[in-house]
């Protein structure tokens, strides 16, 4: 790299590390203040820091190569997370999650479920579930920044003894930036994160831009149109997916008819399905909860989750969609020459184009951008998890008296523990596609059921949820398990054809299982103490079969309606996900020189936006804390 370039990145490590740890000393005076930030932070600050948090350079490099292989349709592939949990989220759980006052995630459950046996087996399991899922994105952002770093930096850093490689330049790398991400993450917890991620996020923006910019200026719509084709550009689909590319490029039809999604229809309805209860079901024990948990207020927590919306997609899709054009006229052809083309080959699209094709002084730019997104993603998860291990076991279940000092400190050893976790994890993982399916499937297929049904129905009890999850992540994790071992599975057998099934389409088994779970466990076992059930439905007033505990309160004489928003909120919700949806297309067509369809998106932008001000922002704004 020219020496501007290394500079550019030099300066951005050791200023994001310098913020990072400077800002550090505002976290002295206890849990409450290393983990939510003390509930001081300002809501824009706190979804800049959420929308920085998503713009993970793992994700970024596989939404590259669905992008270039699927077209425009590409982007329903996120709905597979579901990105769109972001706009329930906004519409109405932010809300009721804000109300709670409490600091993580498990905590939260028990003041759904009570502190009696099934209100702590509901409480610890979910502290297992985010513990986990923590060390799973820590390897999911390892093996993306290694992969992305080894074809930028041209330095060979593998570590041999004799002829054994001991670490591969990649790890070498990841491990590097992994270590100065833990340090001002570990030493001042929320502040630290948020401080850095702001910063990170307006370096992601400019990034972005100037991608966009120079796909833009430096290659022509005739140079686009030479090799994509219509159906590429076309937002609409049947049943079945059309072929996207030309005869000249039959090996990219090829790998799309072997990836699984060829019935593109049922793969929609099966995201839509899934999608509903996952979202419902509320964000995971993770940062971007614990970014509602740390706002000042209910009002607040609302305003922080639709700012999130609305200030990360744009710029996200103009890194995305400028890096895809440049690959589609330099490397499509040679891509098409290899016949034995992959989706893992894909997710080398980025790397691939930013050391071939960006041209100094941007490349620097670039690569800090990208290490920003990188950074921010990461501190956020770092940050997150251990809330879990001290607050929800540690302090609870060994050392409930302790100092502040003692408790950051614990929280200090647990975060390097689980940064050393989901390292060794990442180790083992084939391909950030691997481990996208893996959090995907088994880690949210086993989530969704169980904190579904605990917003909507009070009889569902604290046994039911434990084994609600319970069942559903074990089932998950045994087809996670079987799509690891399909390669040594006999062909034609039943276990190998069903290894052979995508994931998402076996969403509902898991679900199944989950719901049987959280069922038996529920009616074989005694209805939550009412108190308690008063005092959630009283506090976070959800929508949906609370009528009992409804009916108590009123012969009480509490004075607050009933909760009936719910077509509203769905309605929010829907208009929501056009308003996203239109935020992605938007800077894909104007990229593409598609300006009719861009046109239309903006008008479909400007449009939902206006129709939220009066359906959304105004109820927000008259909610009482």
């Amino acid at each position: 790299m020219d020496i501007i370039d290394v500079s550019i990145i030099v300066a951005y490590i050791l200023l994001s590390v310098s913020i990072g740890i400077w800002i550090s000393r505002k976290a002295k005076q206890g849990l409450d203040d290393y983990f939510l930030g003390g509930k001081t932070i300002k809501w824009y600050f706190l979804g800049l820091s959420n929308g920085s948090g998503m713009f993970d350079v793992s994700g970024t490099s596989w939404m590259i190569g669905v992008l270039f292989l699927y077209g425009v349709k590409s982007f329903m592939f996120m709905w597979l997370w579901p990105i769109w949990n972001q706009i329930f989220v906004m519409m109405f759980l932010a809300v009721w999650i804000r109300r709670s006052k409490v600091m993580t995630g498990s905590e939260w459950i028990l003041t759904r479920f009570g502190s009696d046996r099934a209100g702590k087996a509901s409480h610890i399991i979910v502290a297992i579930f985010a513990i986990i899922s923590t060390i799973g994105f820590i390897a999911y952002f390892f093996e993306g920044i290694g992969k992305f770093v080894t074809i930028i930096l041209p330095w060979d850093l593998t570590l041999h003894y004799g002829d054994l490689i001991l670490l591969t330049s990649e790890r070498s790398y990841a491990l590097i930036i992994i270590f100065l991400t833990t340090i001002y993450t570990v030493k001042g917890g929320m502040f630290s994160v948020v401080a850095t991620e702001v910063v990170q996020y307006l370096i992601m923006i400019v990034a972005g831009v100037l991608i966009a910019g120079y796909a833009f200026v430096n290659y022509t719509d005739i140079q686009i149109n030479s090799v994509i084709t219509e159906e590429w550009k076309n937002v609409f689909f049947g049943w079945q997916f059309e072929t996207q590319w030309s005869d000249k490029f039959q090996t990219f039809n090829n790998l799309i008819d072997s990836e699984g999604y060829k019935m593109f229809g049922a793969f929609i309805g099966m995201t839509l399905f899934k999608g509903f209860f996952a979202s419902v079901a509320g964000p995971t024990p993770s940062y971007d909860l614990q970014r509602v948990l740390s706002t000042k207020s209910v009002k607040e927590a609302a305003y922080m989750s639709g700012f999130t919306n609305l200030i990360l997609f744009i710029p996200r899709y103009l890194l995305i969609t400028g890096i895809v054009v440049i690959a589609l006229v330099n490397l499509a052809p040679e891509l098409n020459a290899n016949t034995g083309l992959t989706g893992a080959d894909l997710e080398l699209l980025m790397p691939k184009v930013v050391n071939l094709y960006i041209p100094v002084g941007i490349k620097g730019i670039l690569l800090a951008g990208l290490l920003a997104a990188f950074m921010s993603g990461f501190s956020a998860f770092v940050n997150a998890g251990p809330a879990y291990i001290v607050n929800d076991i540690y302090k609870k279940y060994f050392k409930p008296v302790a100092t502040n000092a003692h408790y950051i400190k614990v929280s200090q050893i647990s975060s390097f523990l689980v940064v050393g976790l989901g390292v060794f994890m990442g180790f083992f993982a084939d391909s950030i596609n691997s481990l996208t399916l893996w959090i995907t499937s088994a880690l949210y297929g086993g989530y969704v059921a169980a904190n579904f049904l605990k917003w909507i129905w009070w009889r569902f009890n604290g046994w039911g949820y434990f084994w609600g999850m319970f069942a559903g992540l074990i089932v998950a994790s045994l087809q996670f398990a079987l799509g690891q071992a399909k390669g040594s599975l006999t062909e034609g057998s039943f276990l190998y054809d069903l290894a052979q099934v995508q994931a998402i389409y076996l969403f509902p088994i898991i679900f199944g299982f989950s719901i049987l779970g959280c069922v038996l466990g529920t009616f074989l076992s005694k209805p939550t103490d009412m108190e308690v059930l008063k005092s959630f439905y009283a506090n976070v007033r959800p929508w949906g079969f609370w009528g009992p505990v409804y009916k108590v309160l009123k012969s009480e004489d509490f004075t607050f309606e009933k909760n009936n928003d719910f077509w509203r909120d769905m309605m929010n919700c829907a208009i929501g996900i056009i308003w996203q949806s239109s935020m992605i297309l938007l800077p894909i067509f104007f990229i593409i020189r598609d300006y009719p369809k861009a046109i239309t998106a903006l008008i479909v932008f400007l449009v939902t936006t206006t129709i939220l001000k009066f359906t959304w922002l105004d109820k927000v704004r008259k909610i009482e804390d």
